[in-house]
C-alpha cells in the first residue's frame, strides 16, 4: 500500500539522477559491492541507520500471531537517495515496503537494513542508488560504481580507500553532466579560468550550476570536480574546475641567408678584378607550431611543420685568370722628351711608351693631379669611370702603376676615344 508522501521511484534498472522515478517491481538485493559505498554515518545527515530486527519472542509465536504482526499498521521512515518521507504501511518487511512504494532496485543499489528484514513501527529504511562515474586518478581515467549521496561523499570515500581522484563529467557538445549531486547540504566552489566564485546551493546538478553562472564550454575546455580541504569553517570542500583551453597554430618565419660562390673565367683578364654575375637574395624558413594555452598559460608547443618556403638565391662572382700581354711601345715625337718625367710627389711614370706620352699630355705625368673639375690622376679619370674599371677611392690616391693598369683596361673596353684630345695629338685616332 503506497505511503502518504512522495518517494523517488526508479523508472528502470539503470542509474538515474535524483529527478528520475521508477515504476517497475523491486529487484533482488545487490550481489556485489560497488566501488564506493555510502555506508557513512554522522556527517550532516543520517545516511545508514541501523534497523532493529524483530525480537526472538515475536518469532516464537504461532503462525496466526505472525500474521497479526506482519499486518500491523506501522509508521516508518523511508530515505531514498537523500529524500526522506514518513510512510504508514502494513508491509511486514523492507522488501514489501519498497514494493508498495514502487521503489525498484538494481544489483548496483544498496538498501539498509536488508530487504528480508521485518519491519516494525519506527523502522528506518535507506536506499542508495548505484551510479557509474568516470574518475581520473594517477593520470589515468577509469569508471567506477558509487552508491554515494553526492560527489563530496564519493570523493571522500575514494580517498579513505587510498584513491585520490577527481570526477570527470560526461561531455556532449557544450553540455557537461554528472549523475549525482555535488554536495547535498553545502555550497560548492566554481573555478572558471582561474577565477573562483561560491555557489550557495551545492545540491543542484552540475549542468544547472553552469547554466546559472552563464558558463559555456567549447570543445577544447576541460572540466572536473575535485575535493579539497575547507579553507575555513563552512567553506566549500567540493570545487567544479573549468579550465579554458585555447589551441592555436602559430607561424614563425626566419631568414635563410644566401651564400656566395666565386667562379673562375679563363677567358677574362685577371687584372679586371671580380665581377658580380648574379646578385644574391635571402630565402625564408616557415615553422608552424600548435600552441596550447590553459587559462592563458602555455602548456605545450608542438611543431607541425618546418620547411624552407622561399629558397635563397646564391650570389655568383666571376674572377678572371687570363694574364694580360704587355702593351707594345708606340714611338712618338713627344715620348722621348717626356721619358724621364716624374711626379711632384715622387711617383714614377712609365717611360718610353705611349702611356707615358698620354699621361704627359693629360696631366703633365703627375699621378696626384686633382684639377678640381671632377677629373683625377695621370689619365684624368672621372670617378665613375675609375670605378667602372675596378678602381676604389680617388684615382689621384692610387699609384702610377695602378692608374696605368686601369687606363689600359679602359682603353681595351672603349678605345683611345676616352682621351680624344691627347690621343689625337699622339696620332692614336
Amino acid at each position: 500500500m503506497p505511503g502518504q508522501h512522495d518517494v523517488w521511484n526508479r523508472v528502470n534498472a539503470s542509474h538515474p539522477t535524483p529527478e528520475e522515478s521508477a515504476t517497475a517491481a523491486p529487484a533482488p538485493a545487490p550481489t556485489d559491492t560497488p566501488e564506493v559505498s555510502a555506508a557513512e554515518a554522522g556527517r550532516r545527515r543520517r545516511r545508514w541507520p541501523l534497523v532493529a530486527m524483530v525480537t526472538v519472542l515475536a518469532l516464537a509465536v504461532t503462525g496466526g500471531a505472525v500474521g497479526v504482526v506482519d499486518q500491523a499498521r506501522k509508521t516508518v521512515t523511508l530515505d531514498v537517495d537523500g529524500r526522506t518521507t514518513t510512510v504508514t504501511t502494513f508491509a511486514g518487511s523492507v522488501d514489501g515496503l519498497l514494493a508498495a512504494e514502487g521503489v525498484r532496485l538494481s544489483e548496483r543499489d544498496l538498501v539498509t537494513p536488508a530487504q528480508d528484514t521485518a519491519l516494525r513501527d519506527g523502522s528506518e529504511v535507506v536506499v542508495r542508488y548505484g551510479r557509474q562515474l568516470t574518475i581520473r586518478a594517477d593520470g589515468e581515467r577509469r569508471d567506477v560504481w558509487v552508491t554515494a549521496l553526492d560527489a563530496d561523499e564519493a570523493l571522500r570515500t575514494l580517498a579513505a580507500r587510498g584513491t585520490e581522484a577527481m570526477l570527470v563529467p560526461t561531455r556532449s557538445g557544450e553540455r557537461a553532466t554528472l549523475p549525482l549531486r555535488l554536495d547535498a547540504n553545502e555550497p560548492v566552489a566554481l573555478v572558471v579560468g582561474g577565477k573562483e566564485t561560491v555557489v550557495p546551493d551545492g545540491g543542484i546538478g552540475l549542468e544547472a550550476i553552469l547554466a546559472d553562472a552563464g558558463v559555456t564550454l567549447d570543445g577544447d575546455d576541460r572540466i572536473h570536480v575535485e575535493r579539497r580541504p575547507a579553507a575555513e569553517l563552512g567553506a566549500p570542500t567540493v570545487a567544479i574546475v573549468v579550465q579554458r583551453v585555447a589551441v592555436k597554430k602559430v607561424t614563425k618565419r626566419t631568414v635563410v641567408p644566401y651564400r656566395t660562390e666565386t667562379r673562375t673565367d679563363p677567358g677574362r683578364y685577371a687584372d679586371l678584378g671580380t665581377d658580380v654575375e648574379r646578385q644574391g637574395k635571402d630565402g625564408e624558413r616557415t615553422v608552424v607550431f600548435r600552441v596550447t594555452r590553459v587559462d592563458g598559460e602555455v602548456t605545450s608547443r608542438e611543431k607541425l611543420s618546418d620547411k624552407v618556403t622561399t629558397k635563397p638565391v646564391t650570389r655568383i662572382l666571376v674572377r678572371g685568370t687570363k694574364e694580360r700581354p704587355e702593351p707594345e711601345p708606340v714611338a712618338t715625337s713627344s715620348s722621348t722628351s717626356s721619358s724621364s718625367s716624374s711626379s711632384s710627389s715622387g711617383g714614377s711614370v712609365p717611360t718610353g711608351d705611349v702611356w707615358a706620352a698620354l699621361a704627359q699630355c693629360e696631366s703633365g705625368g703627375d699621378p696626384t693631379t686633382n684639377t678640381g673639375n671632377g677629373y683625377y690622376g695621370m689619365y684624368q679619370f672621372s670617378l665613375s669611370t675609375w670605378q667602372s674599371v675596378g678602381g676604389t677611392g680617388l684615382p689621384s690616391d692610387a699609384s702610377a702603376a695602378e692608374q696605368t693598369m686601369r687606363a689600359q683596361i679602359l682603353q681595351e673596353r672603349a678605345g683611345w676615344g676616352q682621351w680624344p684630345h691627347c690621343a689625337a695629338q699622339l696620332g692614336l685616332l
